[in-house]
């Protein structure tokens, strides 16, 4: 085996060992020097706490040494203003993906979530990417908007950027960076050097009383309670809202003292306003964040007393129909007093959930005055996706985002399932991606859907993926997450998931660890196999893989750690409760996960080159039964070079089994065993050597992946 593909580094697999090599100056300037001279494309042996511990000036200093000018023109004034993107970009800061025709690349990317509390800022993004291969080549960076009231990245209180996410460091060392603006705009700018693509968030909903519900009540369902009676919520329940928005504005004055007033609801909510004056008059100027909230926190409180509150979203059939919960541990009191209550779907089915802090866009017509909720698909309200399109196509444009990953991607509320003929107006986040592909002209543009792939009529009304291809969605999450590795469940899952991905134009995704599985309840199924999550992530290359922050230091959890631990708890940001999180995010401290995660990311780097794209033939597929837990696989063309086998038992050796013979290949030549998971390889497997029937192999160790090359 060649083991100094991997192993000219003496990678240690005690945590510590990790942080003290990088503390010697010899071992730091050899791990630098790999990344910087363009022998890696990472740099190995530096742990993601301590990237992005790196100060700004040695960040600069790395990069510079690696891209040259192309890092100076990714920071130029005239490339990161987002309120005067140039008409072309530079060719050294566009996307790595701008001649493609369309968003199927995604259906091999290999995709890391990033969730920025979890780093500290946006610029932070760049330090973590210096951990990432080009193997890793797509970041997904989860919400960048304002949180709402529970501090729910998902629950947007407004279109500004999240002030938590400012660098102060980066506007010290590059001054024209002096706003949160265009440091993101920098940020993917330095991405896309780097060979990544970025993704954002499309979010079909806001904080039930963001700033975009209030400026726009139109644009959302709205209901008015007295205690835990739903008293009201007809369909136009919006316009006695605007009134008292209205007369709250009458009584307390605009927001920003000698702004005229509008004099009707009628006229302040009209078209003659821009959005942006009626924010202003509403909120105050966008730079004021404290002021802003002051007014939005005055302005809910006004329309508490008359009972209204936008409806809260749901997930799952059915959907619609909702009342008060009234147990005593649904109600809330606020720190003003005021009394709040969780809602209950009538007539629940099992995954029937109520989203309290979120509401959704009001998308659709009501019928007979929503009297018995229900909607009216065949009359979309035209001017709320235009607004959703439009506002999503403007993110796009500022700060040049390359993908979008569609949120709650699995509401599908039709009774009777896609309909005969699939118009504009079936799917808003298929409406986003393909308004941004077609009248903002990024074909390339691609859309990455949060679904589970659930049975029918579980988390939507009919098929899953009969609904994701109707919205037009490239690839989307599936579940293979929440299963342990090797399990029946995941075997058989993992082998549903190649069944549609070879026969449906929505390919499913391998999916290691997503931050809504990095939480206490999900512990199990990372406490073994993660080394074989992320060798099947990365060379299974015909499917694509998304990867979760923290996944390669991650520790084993047999009992719950404290919250801080899990990127999951920092979606939220609350103080008090079962969700509280005190202090920054604490790093796992896997040494052997981190080592081994390593060791496949460096011989990922040898060989990337020759199997990125490759289309898979499977040997052995995943057993449909889940009994079988031997994998192996090739490529499907001609004069493939590499064999993957893979053990999914992670408690087990296999011993003595063939691996059949391989179309096109000459059998009389051997493969060598070039890459192992594991510590040891036997002399009698270094070489396969074809027997008449198969190619034996004598032993595979538990949880162990092994790549063979062929010799010509």
């Amino acid at each position: 085996m060649a083991e100094f593909i991997v192993d000219r580094f003496n990678l240690p697999k005690v945590y510590q060992e990790f942080l003290d090599q990088w503390q010697s100056p010899a071992q730091r300037q050899l791990y630098l020097e790999a990344y910087q001279q363009g022998r890696q494309s990472f740099i190995p042996g530096l742990l993601p706490e301590q990237a992005v511990a790196l100060t700004g000036q040695e960040t600069l200093a790395i990069l510079r040494r690696r891209w040259g000018d192309r890092l100076e023109i990714a920071l130029d004034p005239a490339q990161t203003d987002p309120d005067h993107p140039p008409a072309q970009l530079p060719t050294a800061i566009q996307s790595p993906v701008a001649g493609q025709p369309d968003g199927r690349w995604l259906k091999q990317t290999n995709m890391v979530g990033i969730n920025v509390r979890t780093v500290g800022s946006f610029w932070h993004i760049v330090k973590y990417a210096l951990t990432l291969p080009q193997a890793q080549d797509s970041i997904h960076i989860l919400p960048i908007w304002e949180a709402g009231v529970v501090g729910s990245m998902y629950g947007l209180s407004s279109w500004e950027l999240n002030p938590e996410f400012f660098s102060p460091e980066l506007a010290d060392l590059r001054p024209e960076l002096n706003t949160i603006d265009k440091q993101l705009r920098a940020v993917i700018n330095i991405l896309h050097v780097m060979g990544k693509t970025v993704g954002m968030d499309v979010i079909p909903h806001t904080d039930r009383f963001s700033q975009i519900a209030l400026a726009f009540p139109a644009y959302f369902e709205w209901l008015q309670r007295q205690d835990t009676i739903i008293v009201d919520h007809s369909a136009e329940l919006h316009r006695e809202v605007e009134y008292k928005i209205f007369e709250f504005l009458a009584k307390n004055g605009p927001a920003v003292a000698g702004d005229a007033l509008p004099a009707t609801a009628a006229e302040l909510f009209g078209a003659n306003i821009s959005e942006g004056r009626r924010l202003r008059l509403l909120f105050g100027p966008p730079k004021d964040h404290a002021g802003r909230e002051a007014r939005r926190v005055m302005l809910v409180r006004h329309l508490y007393g008359y009972g209204y509150e936008p409806a809260p979203g749901t997930m799952a059939p059915p959907y619609r129909g909702l009342k008060v919960d009234n147990r005593n541990e649904a109600r809330i009191v606020d720190a003003v007093g005021q009394v709040w209550r969780d809602y209950l779907i009538t007539k629940p089915e099992p995954m029937s959930r109520v989203f309290g802090p979120l509401g959704r866009y009001k998308l659709y017509e009501r019928l007979d005055d929503n009297r018995h909720w229900a909607i009216d698909f065949s009359r979309p309200r035209q001017a709320v996706w235009q607004y959703v399109c439009d506002k999503y196509a403007q993110v796009q444009r500022r700060y040049g985002f390359d993908f979008m990953r569609g949120d709650m991607a699995h509401v599908q509320m039709r009774p009777a399932g896609v309909p005969d003929t699939i118009d504009g107006y079936y799917d808003i986040l298929g409406a986003v991606k393909n308004y941004i592909r077609q009248e903002q002209g990024v074909a390339y543009f691609g859309y990455f859907a949060e679904t589970f792939l659930a049975p029918r009529n579980v988390m939507t009304y009919g098929e899953e993926l009969d609904h994701l291809e109707a919205s037009d969605a490239d690839t989307t999450l599936g579940d293979l997450q929440s299963t342990v590795v090797g399990s029946k469940e995941f075997l058989q899952r993992f082998n549903a998931y190649l069944n549609l991905l070879e026969t449906r134009s929505c390919a499913p995704c391998f999916t290691l660890m997503t931050a809504d599985k990095d939480d206490p309840r999900f512990d199990e199924f990372y406490r073994q196999g993660n080394g074989l999550r992320l060798f099947i992530g990365l060379f299974l290359t015909s499917m694509s893989s998304y990867m979760g922050l923290g996944f390669e230091t991650r520790d084993v959890h047999y009992q719950p750690a404290p919250n801080e631990h899990y990127s999951k708890l920092f979606v939220f940001q609350e103080s008090e409760g079962p969700k509280a999180t005190h202090g920054s995010f604490v790093w796992g401290k896997n040494g052997h996960l981190y080592s081994l995660t390593t060791r496949l990311r460096l011989y990922a780097d040898h060989i990337w080159a020759n199997v990125a794209g490759r289309p898979v033939r499977w040997l052995i597929r995943p057993d449909a039964l889940g009994e079988s837990k031997l994998l192996a696989w090739t490529h499907a063309d001609d004069q493939p070079d590499y064999l993957f086998v893979a053990n999914g038992d992670v408690d087990n050796g296999i011993a003595s089994f063939g691996l059949p013979l391989i179309p096109g290949v000459d059998p009389m030549a051997p493969w060598q065993c070039q890459f192992s998971t594991a510590d040891y390889v036997s002399d009698r497997d270094q070489t396969l050597i074809f027997n008449g029937k198969h190619y034996k192999v004598n032993s595979l160790a538990p949880g162990e992946g092994r790549v063979y090359v062929r010799s010509h």
